[in-house]
């Protein structure tokens, strides 16, 4: 089960308390105060990993309590402290206050490591209150209690390339194709019901991140169909391939389904309909009536749009398409690292 979304509670642990004690040994003439401090109570930290693609292990366990720092003990002795609970998510997660609406953490890179909530101060013991006119206190101070919040996390998948268009259009057979992925296919609308990622292989040195998501229809933005929820998995995307069906299978206008598509990404984010974008016509093999391949060609060259008639079931027109895409996404990781 893909989840992408989850709200949880979390409680960094209690300081442990101080002591109050009094050195009772048999030769020492004179005694004193020897209470020791409460330990640290333990912090909850998130660490990004590459074995975790959803949010499920959260929904299910939805609340973590850091251990308590352990008390102190007479001798001297420092209370334990807590030890950390560490929580793993997946690469493309976001963290944010639910109270707020704060972003607290991206996690854009594996490893990294991030303490959401902070233990609590371990208690003084009676030692620490000793003074020359007050040398057998008992005095002590009570543990500080640990950081509570409440937070919503939210994936956002971390591919080069989005495969985006209507429902049924051959994106999830394109993917099959192009990599390993072998997400769900059949001759129905609303076959991909979450997205699927896949390593397209160029060479030793070369290869980029393909994602499909569930295929949109108009209105998805105002939640017709899947809606737009699996959106945010293509903001994080170097470049889009608009997918279309051009067969005679299909009743809709191509250059209009282009244009459908595009309203509902402005809508949902105006930043991914300014992303580089590529047009593929889809299921050439089932063309009868070129009148649709060419006038979508046509509007593509008006446009200045790169355009590849495919057949993922032929393969024509794959090794183009993968060798133009592994093109651009070069293109734009240069581009990132020199604004960086």
């Amino acid at each position: 089960m893909f989840i992408d979304e989850a709200r949880i509670y979390i409680k960094a642990g209690d300081g442990g308390d101080g002591c109050v004690a009094f050195r009772r040994e048999k030769y020492v003439p004179r005694g004193g105060p020897s209470g020791g401090d409460g330990g640290k109570g333990a912090d909850i930290i998130a660490e990004s990993s590459l074995r975790h693609n959803t949010l499920i292990h959260f929904r299910f366990h939805p609340e973590f309590r850091g251990e308590r720092g352990h008390h102190g003990e007479g001798s001297g002795r420092t209370g334990r402290d807590g030890e950390d609970t560490v929580l793993k998510v997946p690469v493309g997660t976001l963290v944010y206050d639910e109270g707020t609406g704060e972003l607290l953490h991206d996690f854009a890179r594996p490893d990294e490591r991030v303490a959401l909530a902070r233990g609590g101060r371990g208690g003084r013991g009676n030692t620490r209150f000793a003074t020359s006119t007050h040398q057998a206190p008992r005095e002590f101070e009570r543990g500080f209690p640990g950081e509570e919040r409440r937070l919503r996390l939210e994936l956002r998948l971390l591919a080069d390339v989005g495969l985006v268009g209507y429902p049924n259009v051959g994106k999830s057979t394109l993917i099959s194709r192009l990599s390993a992925a072998r997400p769900k296919i059949a001759d129905y609308p609303f076959t991909t019901l979450e997205p699927h990622l896949g390593v397209v292989y160029i060479d030793e040195f070369n290869s980029f991140v393909l994602a499909d998501v569930p295929g949109l229809i108009e209105g998805a933005h105002h939640g017709h169909g899947l809606g737009a929820r699996f959106l945010r998995h293509l903001e994080r995307t170097r470049l889009l391939a608009h997918m279309i069906d051009v067969s005679d299978e299909s009743d809709r206008d191509p250059v209009q389904d282009f244009h459908v598509i595009l309203r509902e990404l402005e809508s949902f984010n105006p930043q991914l309909a300014q992303k580089p974008t590529l047009v593929v016509a889809s299921k050439i093999d089932a063309v009868q009536n070129p009148e649709r391949l060419e006038k979508l060609g046509v509007f593509c060259r008006d446009s200045n749009l790169p355009f590849f008639p495919i057949s993922a079931v032929t393969g024509a027109g794959l090794d183009a398409l993968k060798f133009r895409m592994a093109e651009m996404v070069r293109e734009a990781r240069w581009e990132q690292t020199a604004k960086a």
